[in-house]
């Protein structure tokens, strides 16, 4: 077997490292450690595991590891500064991350750049976070013409996926090499090292357009997603924004929910800081209080082995949100502080990442009642990402303690369209619901409410927002009976503890303590 890479060739049958015409000189020792490193390319390798392969697991010192290691490195131009082609993983091992060409050949048959090698195959490793190509969308119109829609909506789709930091996004260019090709999905997966694919085709009829898209797991080749998307052709880049931010919204509670299924699958001893972040968001949506003391728990070990993840800060500084809306707080001050420490600490490791100041726009708005920096840092998180269904999300609850109630409702509504068959729904109908008492509209306030209870029962913040706009609409005996509901899962609940809630308008503060006196609640 050959493996190419770079201008090296790596001949397994020969024993032989090549690099452009020449023959490298290589220790036995060096070369059965590049080649164990470029066979299991595709995981983490122990040090245990390179001394059982190589040494036959006898004893060898750090030392002796460490010069075989950077001798391997130096035989193929790399270095442990660079780390271009073989990566240390901090306390967890080594791994070859170079792109690779695999090509079978006849033991003694020479190798050069004037022979065209036998249709030789990328092997590329998967990165280490979720990984997606997104393929030419197919032209099903009966107008050729119509291929720069099809084509600038994967542009667009692309570009939006890119803004993730969590996403590792194929560019364009590689992309589009498949263009009119029939779809191999394993095929692509191999050559261009994802796991996730999305095709779709855009279908154009008079005045109407229709997009479908299906995203598959290339490595079980199932579908994990599909949809379809209409729209009228008055403005054509209307439609196509429209239909890109709903491809996108729409898969990526979707990729999220099976990377977190992928992560629960795999064995602990093998777990990395990104599987841990994602046991603690799959922790998190129990909405239960042992999920979210879990939750933290897995966040803390993820930030134990990346102490730079800002996302996992930020998103462990939120679990306090969480526990704050569902009445689990235990300790005020000191989770207070706590969330505070997280999150100020994810805004300095990255404050371009829209994910990190989406989840920080929470925290500071509702955890530490500070809706304008709340409000400041979703309005840069959604400048970076407009298709960020929580950074709408965020902005509107940020609007909502500042009282702008119509804002509210159109970043809110933005969320909905943006991720409409989200599990958390529940979220953005309750801060609607919030928005529409504040505005006086009541008979809304308690639509929004109820589908907000209907999702999720147990969470406080619909169930007082319905309690309110039930005494303020006239409905006292039904407001008290939802009061009394309330009482026996939150005793605590008090007029007075609104003074300490982040609305900043006096009128709204007064409104609700008038609310929930109407409906009984103790002073």
């Amino acid at each position: 077997m050959r493996y190419l890479f770079e201008n090296y060739v790596f001949d397994t049958d020969r024993r032989e490292l090549h690099r452009d015409a020449g023959v490298v000189a290589i220790a036995p020792k060096v070369f059965d450690l590049l080649d164990y490193l470029i066979r299991n390319r595709e995981r983490v390798v122990s040090k245990d595991d390179l001394i059982n392969a190589v040494w036959n697991g006898r004893s060898v010192s750090d030392e002796a590891l460490t010069t075989r290691l950077n001798a391997a490195r130096n035989a193929i131009g790399d270095s442990g500064q660079e780390q271009r082609l073989i990566k240390t993983l901090p306390r967890k091992g080594f791994r070859f991350v170079g792109p690779i060409l695999q090509a079978q050949g006849p033991a003694g048959a020479p190798i050069s750049n004037d022979r065209p090698m036998e249709h030789p195959r990328p092997v590329l490793a998967l990165p280490d976070k979720p990984s997606i190509a997104v393929l030419p969308f197919q032209n099903l119109s009966d107008d050729p013409g119509q291929e720069y829609f099809a084509d600038g909506m994967v542009e667009d789709i692309i570009t939006g996926l890119s803004r993730s930091k969590l996403l590792f996004v194929i560019s364009r260019n590689s992309s589009f090499t498949y263009k009119g090709e029939a779809v191999d999905i394993k095929r692509i997966s191999r050559e261009l090292g994802v796991r996730y694919v999305l095709e779709g085709s855009v279908r154009k009829a008079g005045r109407r357009v229709r997009v479908t898209g299906q995203l598959i797991d290339a490595s079980t080749d199932t579908h994990i997603w599909a949809d379809r998307f209409d729209g009228e052709l008055e403005d054509i880049f209307d439609l196509q924004d429209r239909l890109t931010s709903g491809v996108i919204g729409a898969m990526s509670p979707q990729l999220e929910r099976a990377e977190i299924e992928r992560a629960r699958r795999k064995p602990t001893e093998s777990l990395q800081a990104y599987d841990y972040y994602l046991r603690s968001k799959f922790s998190i949506y129990q909405w239960t209080r042992e999920g979210s003391v879990e939750a933290l728990r897995m966040t803390k070990l993820a930030i134990s082995l990346d102490p730079a993840f800002a996302v996992a800060y930020a998103s462990g500084a939120n679990i306090f949100g969480q526990k704050k809306g569902f009445g689990w707080i235990e300790d005020a001050a000191k989770e207070r502080a706590e969330s505070r420490q997280l999150v100020e600490r994810a805004v300095q490791l990255d404050q371009d990442d829209p994910l990190v100041l989406a989840h920080a726009a929470h925290v500071y708005s509702y955890m530490l009642g500070e809706p304008e920096t709340g409000s400041a840092l979703a309005a840069r998180a959604i400048a970076l990402d407009p298709n960020l269904a929580m950074a709408r999300l965020w902005a509107g609850w940020a609007q909502v303690f500042l009282g702008n109630h119509d804002a509210a409702i159109e970043q809110f509504s933005a969320a909905i369209r943006l991720s409409p068959v989200d599990p958390h729904l529940f979220i953005p109908q309750t801060g609607m619901a919030f928005a529409h008492f504040f505005a006086g509209r009541y008979e809304e306030a308690l639509s929004c409410a109820t589908s907000a209870i209907q999702r999720q029962p147990n969470f406080l913040g619909a169930q007082r927002i319905l309690m309110s706009s039930l005494a303020m609409a006239g409905r006292t005996a039904e407001a008290r009976r939802a009061c009394d509901a309330i009482l026996q899962s939150d005793p605590a609940l008090r007029i007075s503890g609104i003074k300490s809630s982040p609305f900043r308008r006096l009128e709204d503060v007064e409104k609700l303590g008038q609310a929930w006196r109407i409906a009984g609640v103790p002073g």
